[in-house]
C-alpha cells in the first residue's frame, strides 16, 4: 500500500481548461501525489465549463457518479461552471468548489488534506508525453451576446513571454513533441512590446519544440505578418476560427466584430500563404431571430468555405448574458432539424478535404496504439488529418512520414471499433 494519495483530473470544454488541469496536475505530483486516469481516487479534480446547459449537466452529472463510486473521496471543483453556480455543485455531492480567479490555488487550498489520506491500491497511468497544452492569457472584453464567458473569467492578462518560454522548454525536456498554445483570446495576447507574432518567433528561435500549434484566432487576428511565420514546417497548417453563423444579420445580433467578407478574406490569405492548411470553425444554429433565410444563407456560406471540420452546437441562453432575453426564440424542433442539416454538411466537408490529400506523404505525429497489442496507431498529419496505420515496431510519440492511401472505415475493423472515420496510412522513412 503506497501512503502517497491518488489525484484524478477530470476536464470539460475548452483547450484552455486543459492547460490549467496540466498544471494543477503538475502541482499535486511536486507535492507528493500519484496522478490516476481512473475513477477511483482518493481526490478528485473537476475542471468545469458552463459554456451551454448541456456543459453544466455533464459537471453534475460526474460529481454525482464520482461521489456514488468514491463515498470517502474528497471531490474539488473548479473552473466556470464553479465560478457561476457553485451551490449547485455542492448539492450534487462536491467539497470543494472555487472560482476562476482561485483556480491555480486548489491544491494549495486542500494540502492539509492530502496529509492525512492514505492511497488506494490501484493502478497508476503514466501520463502522456505527446501534446501538451500551454496557457498564455486569459480573460475576454468582447461580451457577444450569447457567451457567458466574459463574467466567467473576468481578468484579462497575459503570461510573460519568458515563462511561456521556459514552460515549453521543460515540456520538451519531459518529452512532448507538440506544444498548443491556448487562452480564451489568444491573438490578443500582450506581454509589453510583445504579442503573438513576437512570442511565436521566440517560441521558435529558443525551444526544440517540434510542434507548435495555435488553439484558436479570430479573424480581425490574420494578417501576413502572423502568416509568414508559417514558412516554417514546424508550425501546424491548422486554423480554428470560429464564424458562429454565416448571416451577417445574425453576426451583428451576436455582437460579433467581423462581418461575412472579413471573414472570408482571412481564410482567403490562409490558404493563399498556407498551402494544405486546415481550417475548422465553430458554427451555431438557431440563434434567437434567426428565421429559416438566415439560416440557408448560413448554411450556404459554410458550404461554400469548405471547412476541413465543423463543430456544430445549437443556441443555449446563459442567464445574465443579452442574448438570453431576446425575442424570437426558436423551437428546439427546428434547432435540432437545422443542427442535423449542418452536421451532414459538416461530415461531407470533412470527407472531401480529406480526398485532397490521398496519395500524398505527409509528416504524422503518432499519439497511441489504439488497442493494446493491436499494432494499429492512431496519428495526426501536419495539418491535423486524423490517420492509422499498421506497425510492428511501437512508434508512440514519434513524428515519421507517412503515405495516406485513401479512407479507412474504422468501423468495419473490430480493432478500430471505437474510433472515428480517417485515413490510413502507409508508413516509410
Amino acid at each position: 500500500m503506497n501512503s502517497m494519495p491518488v489525484v484524478s483530473v477530470y476536464t470539460l470544454g475548452c483547450k484552455l481548461n486543459q492547460a490549467e488541469s496540466e498544471s494543477l496536475a503538475a502541482r499535486f505530483e511536486d507535492m507528493g501525489c500519484r496522478l490516476s486516469s481512473g475513477n477511483v481516487a482518493d481526490i478528485f479534480l473537476l475542471n468545469t465549463c458552463s459554456v451551454t446547459h448541456i456543459a453544466d449537466r455533464k459537471s453534475r452529472r460526474l460529481v454525482r457518479m464520482l461521489r456514488s463510486l468514491n463515498p470517502q473521496a474528497l471531490i474539488a471543483v473548479t473552473g466556470c461552471y464553479a465560478e457561476r453556480d457553485g451551490n449547485a455543485l455542492r448539492q450534487c455531492g462536491a467539497d470543494v468548489v472555487v472560482g476562476n480567479r482561485d483556480k491555480m490555488s486548489v491544491p494549495e487550498m486542500i494540502e492539509s488534506r492530502l496529509k492525512s489520506m492514505r492511497a488506494q491500491d490501484i493502478a497508476i497511468r503514466t501520463p502522456g508525453r505527446v501534446r501538451s497544452f500551454i496557457k498564455i492569457q486569459d480573460g475576454c472584453r468582447n461580451f457577444c451576446s450569447y457567451c457567458i464567458v466574459p463574467y466567467l473569467r473576468r481578468d484579462v492578462f497575459s503570461i510573460p513571454a519568458d515563462r511561456v518560454i521556459n514552460e515549453i522548454g521543460n515540456r520538451v525536456a519531459c518529452g512532448y513533441k507538440e506544444a498548443v498554445l491556448t487562452g480564451t483570446e489568444i491573438g490578443s495576447y500582450n506581454d509589453g512590446d510583445c504579442g503573438l507574432t513576437e512570442l511565436l518567433k521566440r517560441i521558435l528561435k529558443e525551444t526544440g519544440i517540434e510542434r507548435l500549434h495555435l488553439s484558436s484566432l479570430q479573424p480581425q487576428e490574420i494578417d501576413e505578418g502572423l502568416l509568414s511565420l508559417w514558412e516554417t514546417p514546424r508550425l501546424v497548417r491548422h486554423f480554428h476560427i470560429a464564424v458562429q453563423s454565416g448571416s451577417d444579420l445574425v453576426l451583428k445580433w451576436m455582437r460579433r466584430r467581423y462581418d461575412k467578407e472579413r471573414y472570408k478574406d482571412a481564410v482567403d490569405l490562409i490558404r493563399e500563404l498556407v498551402p494544405g492548411a486546415s481550417v475548422t470553425t465553430d458554427i451555431m444554429v438557431g440563434f434567437p431571430g434567426e428565421t429559416e433565410i438566415e439560416f440557408r444563407e448560413s448554411y450556404n456560406f459554410c458550404s461554400a468555405m469548405k471547412f476541413s471540420a465543423m463543430h456544430v452546437f445549437s443556441y443555449s441562453p446563459r442567464p445574465g448574458t443579452h442574448a438570453a432575453s431576446m425575442p424570437g426564440r426558436v423551437s428546439e424542433k427546428i434547432k435540432k432539424e437545422r443542427s442535423l442539416l449542418m452536421l451532414a454538411l459538416a461530415a461531407r466537408s470533412t470527407e472531401s478535404f480529406a480526398a485532397g490529400f490521398i496519395g500524398q506523404s505527409m509528416p504524422v505525429l503518432w499519439e497511441k496504439e489504439v488497442k493494446a497489442d493491436s499494432g494499429i496507431y492512431l496519428g495526426l498529419t501536419d495539418n491535423y488529418l486524423r490517420v492509422y496505420a499498421a506497425s510492428k515496431y511501437g512508434i508512440t510519440n514519434t513524428i515519421l512520414n507517412a503515405r495516406l492511401l485513401g479512407p479507412a472505415d474504422c468501423s468495419a475493423n473490430r480493432i478500430l471499433r471505437s474510433c472515428t472515420r480517417g485515413n490510413a496510412g502507409e508508413l516509410w522513412s
